[in-house]
């Protein structure tokens, strides 16, 4: 009977010790999983440089969520890491350029710009008891318009001598990568041989208990959230060094990804488990899904239903872990002999990992030939009809060539585009066709492009400090100036107005604001009453010019910088459009034309984008076979009235 049971012991626990080393390294058995299905999907994957681009790309997330795990592990939340990463980098720029600093003071300013945020966010929650929720969303919103103050809505340059944490050592090893690890290996000593981690696990377990026990809740959590601070200014200071300029939109939503890498990789919302490797291992989950999904054409839209589906899932183990018993130990407060298990888990991990790099770099091995030409189109957005009709030409040309023509969405994410065309670069594709999110941070993926041998054609808008083979565009400036002459010319050269302004930062905004402004000088009776930026949305266009005319009721004339905005101003106007107050709008979309044909839409400055995206991929196409392409291509812009609209194609 004895020996039965013994027996019966030893087979259930062979099973019941590969069920609990899954559900212990649920995040690892991801990633690894991950990794195989990626490199027999896509023979590019498994390439040297598409594995430094993961650890590019992994670099900033991982950076802010190792300052999120402090917080996580002691039960709270930070929502305001992507603004402090934008405020911090900006405040460097700002002071490095602008105001003289020497580069040094500079960086220490950026630095204390974060822990001052993160003091705050400690303050507020532990003595004004606001709860983090509300105390981190309060800062995200203060974080990002500070940012935006000090910069005038306009990304700075940044200083020489830091963007080098952008290069790579040795012209291979990219030097964000490193300054992810040293910071993981900080986050690891802090948590594991530190007082103040083992009070973040304290007080994650039992608030309560903690402090009956003698820990100054207080006091820590001031240190916790300050911690969080200094580990976004580092990462927005490693964010702009990529794109080598502060860009005071940046990191919009890393706060989200921060928070989902570190519950990937383990850690509890309510707090009391999590450690940096878990954090890593989910940072990288997350860089090397896009980057995968980049590679394999899938839509950005439905990257984010599957990025949301993979964080439900790593909920869903936490939860199946814990009712399994399997609740990892904090982090410093395993057995020497649980530790070692753990190091030979991830030792078991890095084997399996080599072996199916090697077999499916084998698998692969001669399989990418073929005689279709491939080029990449990276948009800026395309939640914005301009931008849909540029994608729609590119595709119509690509496909009447015979071309492999695959397009991806920025998301009006500078970062995120750098990404993209990191991983176009590393597919090795015949061309490039970009849409800057920003001229000045598109420059470096570019030039690696350029290295690489890789044509890269410009649309709409240029790239800075980089070689592109063409330009095509139309010219934002003197479209700018024509909407200013055909609004004087409504209003018989008197009058007040309001403008309404593009997302700040952008080329597209910049540009067309000065062609207008340029444009009224020489109408010196028509007076701007109000200008507002309503970031080229419809719905922000309402809301804005709702409120502008709550001061300005009399208004007799609106500029917007796209046609979404204008689209928007005339809702708020109601009966006033086209009758008492003449609004002119920018880019020709189909919508748009509707209006000036209906009469409430006076006039659009149209562009033509379907004939962008055309000649564009027209001109990648050509420069990949070798033959020369016009520098600049400019597509005539066209004023569009009710006159006129009948005959304009688009």
């Amino acid at each position: 009977m004895a020996t039965d049971t013994l027996k019966s012991s030893s087979g259930a626990g062979g099973a019941s010790a590969v069920r609990r080393l899954l559900l212990d390294n649920g995040a690892l058995t991801a990633l690894i999983v991950l990794v195989v299905a990626m490199s027999a999907l896509s023979g590019d994957f498994l390439t040297t440089d598409n594995l430094l681009n993961i650890g590019v790309q992994a670099a900033v997330t991982a950076i802010l969520a190792f300052g999120v795990t402090f917080v996580i592990v002691s039960a709270g939340i930070d929502l305001s890491v992507g603004s402090v990463a934008a405020l911090s980098a900006t405040v460097l720029a700002w002071t490095a350029t602008s105001q003289g600093v020497p580069v040094w003071l500079a960086v220490l300013l950026a630095v204390a710009t974060g822990i001052a945020c993160g003091l705050v966010n400690g303050v507020l929650i532990s003595y004004g008891k606001l709860p983090p929720f509300i105390a981190t969303l309060a800062m995200l919103s203060v974080g990002r318009g500070l940012s935006l103050v000090i910069s005038q809505g306009s990304p700075i340059p940044f200083p020489d001598s830091v963007s080098h944490l952008g290069d790579t050592l040795g012209g291979w090893l990219p030097v964000p990568v490193l300054v992810m690890i040293v910071m993981g290996l900080l986050t690891a000593l802090i948590l594991g041989r530190t007082y103040i981690g083992r009070s973040m696990y304290a007080i994650g377990g039992n608030e309560e208990a903690a402090r009956l026990s003698g820990l100054r809740v207080k006091k820590q959590k001031l240190a916790i959230y300050a911690l969080s601070g200094l580990f976004a200014a580092a990462a927005g200071i490693v964010l702009a060094s990529r794109l080598s300029s502060a860009q005071p939109q940046a990191a919009q939503g890393y706060e989200l990804d921060a928070i989902a890498a570190v519950v990937i990789g383990g850690a509890s919302l309510a707090g009391g488990t999590g450690k940096a490797s878990g954090t890593l291992i989910g940072a990288l989950i997350l860089a090397v899904l896009r980057n995968g999904l980049n590679l394999l054409s899938v839509s950005a839209f439905w990257q984010q239903v599957v990025i949301g589906v993979v964080i439900a899932l790593a909920v869903l183990l936490d939860t199946v872990r814990r009712k399994a018993g399997a609740t990892p130990a904090a982090a410093g407060t395993g057995t020497p002999g649980g530790r070692a298990r753990q190091a030979g888990t991830y030792v078991l991990a890095a084997v399996v990992a080599a072996a199916v790099v090697g077999a499916m770099s084998f698998l692969h091995n001669g399989s990418s030939g073929g005689t279709t030409q491939k080029v990449g189109l990276s948009l800026s957005t395309l939640n914005n009809p301009f931008f849909v009709q540029i994608k729609a030409g590119a595709q119509e040309e690509a496909k009447k060539r015979g071309a492999d023509l695959t397009v991806t969405d920025a998301q009006n994410d500078a970062s995120q585009q750098a990404n993209q065309l990191q991983n176009f670069t590393s597919e090795g594709l015949g061309s490039i066709v970009v849409n800057p999110v920003d001229s000045d941070a598109a420059g470096p993926a570019v030039r690696a492009a350029n290295k690489a041998g890789i044509p890269v054609i410009g649309v709409d808008r240029g790239v800075n400090k980089a070689d592109t083979a063409a330009l095509v565009a139309s010219d934002n400036v003197a479209g700018g100036k024509l909407a200013a002459e055909a609004l004087a010319d409504k209003l018989g050269g008197r009058g007040t107005i309001v403008i309404l302004q593009g997302q700040a930062g952008t080329s597209a905004s910049r540009e067309r604001g000065a062609g207008f402004a340029a444009g009224l000088k020489e109408h010196p009776g028509i007076k701007v009453v109000a200008k507002q930026p309503a970031d080229f949305d419809r719905t922000k266009g309402l809301d804005v010019m709702t409120n502008m005319l709550q001061a300005h009721p009399d208004v007799q004339g609106v500029f917007a910088e796209n046609d979404e905005m204008a689209l928007g101003a005339i809702k708020a106007l109601g009966s006033k459009a086209g009758k008492s107050v003449a609004v002119i709008g920018f880019d020709g979309t189909p919508d748009g034309l509707k209006a000036v044909e209906a009469g409430t839409l006076y006039a659009s400055v149209a562009q033509q984008p379907k004939e962008l995206g055309r000649i564009a991929v027209r001109n990648a196409l050509a420069a990949a076979e070798g033959e020369k392409v016009d520098k600049t291509v400019k597509v005539p812009v066209k004023v569009v009235t009710s006159k006129n609209v009948a005959g304009f194609g688009g």
